[in-house]
């Protein structure tokens, strides 16, 4: 097969949905697994969908198309506000959205009586990681204006938390969401039947806490694909870390000085480089670079040292574990790195 790739084992991943299903069921909390991070792979999709697990979300609507292209069965959610643009599509094929602005609300409404159909929402409510969400202060507003649009209806709140400034999920901030919840239930006379508390950042508040109180779903993407929670990268019991490898080929290997020669500036991604002088060493160099994949996500499955990368190669210091020309070398991949290696066009992938 021609490199670089990525080695995917559906069998692991298919496995990891199957065994967090039961770790969360028995906490009566569905789980929705997000699919962007694979960019909605039937395959993969499938696999997920056959542990038991029915609901996925993605924030790209073109993913979410492909997959019921590809006749995946699940229920669909948009993870993310929908663009103005992409209303009509939102609508056509994802059966709820999240979503935090009112004027896209009534675009998703408007679309939705064009189409005859009633689109299901939930609001998402900003508790303090400033990514997306309406501000508490401003949920009751918004639930009142929503309620007197046609073609839309509210089913449930959430939120999101640790994403973009690492805000951990706490007993206080979950808690908070749950009164949230049963205040405008009681004050709407609705039913808020999905409250949805975050990503895979919350699994140890589900493990620590005996309750969760009205959370009843979380958001799934790393800790289906690599095993581990997200606050501090801590592997989840019994799951397995190695579903995905990435795979590339040495196409040069030579004993090289490791200084370089000549006054030093910037590299081409506007760095200022600091050599170690290691005497002469094993200079190997494999087809993969910053195009391809986030180079710091990457570890060698052998005794070999990263020593830098360009847009289209990694040098290696292959001294202690010799590699030639034509050898592949495997790499485990964080979540960045599957994240960027899975969009690249120039990564292929083999499935087992």
């Amino acid at each position: 097969m021609k490199t670089p790739y990525l080695e995917i084992n559906l069998s692991k991943i298919h496995d990891n949905a199957k065994r967090l299903r039961a770790m969360l069921g028995a906490r009566d909390i569905e789980i929705t697994s997000v699919t962007k991070c694979f960019l909605g792979e039937p395959r993969i999709a499938n696999a997920i969908v056959t542990a038991g697990i029915s609901s996925l979300g993605d924030s790209r609507i073109q993913n979410i198309i492909r997959m019921k292209k590809a006749n995946v069965k699940a229920l669909f959610t948009l993870i993310r506000t929908p663009s103005a643009s992409e209303v009509h599509d939102v609508v056509t094929y994802a059966d709820v959205s999240f979503n935090t602005e009112l004027s896209i609300i009534a675009a998703l409404s408007k679309a939705a009586i064009r189409q005859k159909t009633i689109h299901d929402i939930i609001l998402m409510v900003e508790m303090g990681d400033l990514r997306e969400g309406i501000l508490r202060q401003d949920i009751g507003k918004t639930i009142e204006e929503v309620l007197q649009m046609k073609g839309v209806q509210i089913i449930g709140l959430g939120t999101n938390l640790a994403c973009l400034n690492g805000v951990k999920p706490t007993r206080y901030n979950m808690d908070h969401l749950s009164r949230l919840a049963e205040i405008y239930e009681k004050a709407y006379d609705i039913k808020l039947h999905t409250i949805s508390g975050g990503n895979s950042a919350n699994f140890d508040w589900m493990l620590e806490h005996g309750s969760t109180g009205r959370v009843n779903n979380m958001r799934l993407g790393e800790a289906i694909l690599l095993g581990r929670e997200t606050l501090s990268r801590k592997p989840i019991d019994g799951l397995h870390l190695d579903a995905f490898s990435l795979i590339a080929e040495v196409i040069e290997s030579k004993v090289k000085p490791s200084l370089p020669e000549g006054e030093p500036g910037q590299d081409a991604f506007g760095n200022t480089p600091i050599f170690e002088d290691k005497g002469e060493m094993l200079r190997a160099i494999a087809a993969i670079g910053r195009q391809d994949v986030h180079m710091e996500g990457l570890t060698p499955t052998l005794d070999v040292d990263i020593l830098g990368s360009s847009s289209d190669h990694i040098v290696l210091d292959a001294t202690r574990t010799p590699l030639h020309v034509g050898d592949y070398i495997r790499f485990n991949v964080d979540y960045a790195a599957l994240l960027s290696s899975m969009t690249s066009p120039f990564v292929g992938s083999s499935y087992n």
